[in-house]
């Protein structure tokens, strides 16, 4: 057990040494200036954008969450993952092309430029209460009580509970914070790569030798049984009794996965750092792929854990655990260590490095007037980031004691600014004369209804939350069109044109996009009635499909090669 431990530990830290090391080579004289520090230098290529929007997006929470709900009921969850395919590609097409046009260091920055200061400092609001009240400390401590679910940390540290989730989260807020604080985003991103390839080796390992302990060492046995056996554990085609119903994909969820993909300061920052917009588009639209594989690492082994333990294990986020513990070779536990480490850290530095760029661009420059140095920008956003990580440090434990409330805050408070947020920025994009006041009002509306809906009226409005997103979204949406109409700009808005880097479109953008889009329609498929989720095996129908899919996509790549070799 001693010997296990040390190993472990020992490869766990060696992992996570070479991964600092590599990080700071690559980032050595990079974060002295503005967009050095909070942008990368603006030198992102597609890799670290698609494998920090990865690393960003997945965490220690989902792991154990997604694979749960996949135990405990199907796969119905995975439209949270797969469907932001949907979003990458409008993030790539219609969001990324005017942000890099603008050189927007920040989405607030942006607000201010197409309405006023006053929607700018709104939207600061929103984000900052939402980062630093709730969605930096829920981090720490979900990826706590992770790591010690997996590992036992009271058991082998001697200590309490308490006392055991207090170091752990230090530890793992100290050593997250030092990639944000001394390294910028450039540092982030560098890490997040580099423990991102480590999550698909892992994610991708544990569903086949899951398989292979189904089929007692025979891997094609053991997939027969999965398709066998509880056929519809494989439906993602959830009904109103299952934890994400499939309507929901189609209402409100696409304007969720908008804000968080197109429109969320802390995911869309590695983007605004891109290199070019060729090299953004790869990377946004590689990161969709990623989601696709979702499914396969995060929920796929929750249905294995079902075959193999039944339903009796206590609770169903037991589930991916107690997979771990049987079928991860010990030779890999120190490796996993270091991988569920940094899915965790990637969150949590990537939120303070957007929470210390918020405040150090959208209020601290403002309030000053904006004529300071880069170096004196770069020193604010560290000591931002050291208060706000020391101040997650104290929220975070406390969670502990109230874990029922506050998780339900956690589950919520994104609905505060998520809606609102997008709605702005799609009407501010898209539009040249709605004026400032009709953003003003749609916050403070939606503020206020959907507080009314989550806490007054809960018991009277049974509408899915998700489908109150779609309903709180057409009512804004209208709410700023007439305000346009009504009282509209004495002048049209005009996109700024700051070009900082090259803007040319990357020339398989479309029929990548369509690929995935593809693939989304493809999954969707093959986890229903239609496809394995069938009682009787796979219907005929999922053959002709699958077949006009490849075929449409033979066309689509056909003839965007031969416009490329006319290009040329």
């Amino acid at each position: 057990m001693v010997g296990t431990l040390a190993y472990t530990l020992a490869s766990c830290i060696a992992v996570m040494a070479l991964i600092a090391w590599v990080s700071w080579r690559r980032t050595r004289g990079t974060v002295e200036t503005k967009d050095g520090y909070f942008l990368a230098g603006r030198g992102l290529t597609a890799g670290y954008i698609a494998g920090s929007l990865l690393l960003t997006n997945l965490s220690a929470e989902q792991l154990i969450g997604l694979n749960g709900s996949a135990y405990g009921y199907n796969l119905s969850s995975m439209a949270w993952e797969v469907t932001a395919a949907v979003a990458t590609v409008a993030m790539a097409f219609l969001f990324l092309p005017r942000y890099l046009a603008g050189a927007f260091t920040t989405l607030p920055e942006f607000l201010a430029e197409r309405f006023d200061p006053m929607v700018r400092r709104m939207s600061v609001l929103l984000f900052m209460l939402g980062y630093g009240l709730v969605t930096i400390p829920s981090v720490l401590y979900s990826g706590s009580l992770a790591v010690m679910q997996f590992f036992d940390v009271p058991q082998l540290s001697g200590l309490d509970t308490f006392p055991a989730l207090f170091v752990t989260v230090v530890f793992i807020g100290v050593t997250g914070a030092a990639y944000a604080i001394f390294g910028g985003l450039k540092a982030v991103a560098v890490s997040d790569t580099l423990n991102g390839i480590g999550l698909l080796f892992i994610g991708l390992l544990v569903p086949v030798l899951g398989l292979v302990a189904l089929g007692d060492g025979d891997f094609g046995a053991g997939f027969d049984r999965l398709l066998a056996d509880h056929p519809e554990k494989l439906n993602a085609i959830g009904s109103s009794e299952d934890p994400t119903p499939f309507g929901t994909i189609f209402t409100g969820m696409i304007f969720a996965n908008l804000f968080y993909w197109c429109t969320n300061q802390y995911v869309i920052q590695r983007t605004l750092g891109a290199r070019s917009l060729a090299e953004g588009q790869k990377g946004v639209l590689a990161s969709g792929f990623f989601k696709v594989l979702v499914p396969f690492m995060m929920m796929v082994p929750g249905v294995i854990a079902f075959h193999l333990y039944g339903p009796g294990l206590g609770t169903i986020d037991q589930a991916y655990p107690r997979l771990i513990e049987d079928v991860l070779p010990a030779s890999l536990t120190g490796l996993f260590l270091a991988v569920l480490l940094g899915a965790v850290f990637s969150s949590f530095n990537s939120l303070l490095n957007s929470a210390a760029t918020l405040f150090t661009l959208d209020i601290y420059a403002p309030a000053r007037g904006g004529k300071m140095s880069d170096a004196h920008l770069v020193r604010v956003a560290k000591i931002t980031s050291v208060v706000i990580a020391l101040f997650s440090f104290g929220v975070a434990p406390l969670l502990y004691f109230a874990e029922e409330g506050l998780w339900q805050i956690v589950r919520i408070f994104t609905g505060f600014y998520n809606i609102p947020t997008v709605v702005i920025v799609i009407i501010g994009l898209f539009t040249r004369r709605v004026p400032a006041i009709g953003a003003k009002l749609v916050i403070v509306f939606h503020v206020t209804a959907y507080g009314l809906l989550r806490f007054v009226f809960d018991d009277v409005v049974t509408l899915h939350f998700i489908h109150q997103y779609a309903v709180l979204f057409v009512l804004e949406v209208g709410i700023m069109l007439a305000c346009g109409y009504l009282a509209p700009r004495a002048e049209p808005y005009v996109s700024p044109r700051s070009e900082k880097v090259d803007l040319t479109p990357w020339h398989f953008a479309r029929p990548t996009a369509f690929t995935l889009l593809s693939c989304v329609v493809a999954l969707y498929l093959v986890f229903s009635p239609l496809g394995l989720a069938g009682a009787s095996g796979p219907s005929p129908v999922l053959a002709w499909a699958a077949a006009a899919i490849v075929l449409a996509n033979g066309i689509v790549w056909t003839l965007a090669l031969r416009r490329g070799r006319l290009a040329d």
